[in-house]
């Protein structure tokens, strides 16, 4: 019943935005809502073929296009590996710091760009709409072995 529920709600979100429902849709929506922080195209292949088998890996991309798109997925660029990651858009405004040493991610509770969009607008009259902010480092613990 519950695989059932969270189906009709994909499609609904599906349908609003005029995109296609199909089971791998569904399947990369669920992933992507229980997935505790961005994943890569590759893991969420993996995972799908765990699922079901039948499911390309070309497919996974066309798919995350289309949801990024769509602003239903979120797409960051990670420095520290150069891998793209995606998340599911839960249309809240949030940051994020990577630890590079042991991958963990950790969200910012304030935006710390509030004052550099009043700046912007008052030096370069620019008219922020939207911004992205990813900061990388080594989170406390893993400090101690690089330092």
């Amino acid at each position: 019943m519950i695989l059932l529920e969270q189906n009709l709600k994909y499609k609904e979100v599906l349908k609003r935005e005029g995109v296609k429902s199909t089971r791998h849709r569904f399947a990369i929506l669920e992933l992507l809502e229980q997935s505790e922080s961005p994943v890569t195209a590759e893991q969420l292949f993996i995972l799908l073929r765990e699922k079901t088998a039948s499911i390309n890996l070309s497919t996974v991309y066309r798919t995350l296009d289309t949801f990024t798109s769509k602003n239903l997925v979120i797409k960051s660029n990670r420095v520290d590996d150069g891998k793209v990651r995606y998340e599911l858009n839960q249309h809240e405004h949030k940051h994020h710091l990577f630890c590079v040493g042991c991958h963990k991610l950790i969200s910012l509770e304030e935006c710390p760009i509030g004052e550099l969009q009043q700046t912007l607008k008052k030096k370069l009259d620019f008219e922020v709409t939207g911004h992205n902010l990813e900061i990388y480092g080594y989170c406390h613990n893993c400090q101690r072995i690089h330092s």
